[in-house]
């Protein structure tokens, strides 16, 4: 299950975690972003991988700082520095891929 961070929340639930981080940028109203979401439950789990949620409409910071421009967006944090992202909704075999994770 992922868990929902804030602006305020952020660093030390993703930049200060001793594990990687899957980071989901998305929104309520986003179609797509509600469709990907079973997916990346899955892979986190797979992998053994923490996952969070970050709502762009009431984290707007964060979005700027990482250059959302469209979502679904899906980041890989290790060591507290973004490592890959993905774009849109895709297969779990795509997504993998997209994260370095395959």
């Amino acid at each position: 299950m992922a868990t929902n961070v804030t602006d305020a929340t952020f660093e030390s639930e993703v930049l200060q975690a001793a594990e990687p981080v899957l980071v989901d940028f998305w929104a309520e109203w986003c179609g797509p972003c509600h469709a990907v979401e079973p997916v990346l439950e899955r892979i986190a789990e797979e992998r053994n991988i923490k996952l969070v949620k970050v709502n762009i409409d009431e984290n707007q910071e964060l979005a700027i700082r990482y250059g959302i421009q469209s979502i679904p967006n899906t980041m890989l944090f290790e060591a507290g520095a973004p490592k890959a992202a993905a774009v849109g909704a895709m297969p779990k075999g795509m997504l993998e891929s997209q994260l370095g994770l395959s």
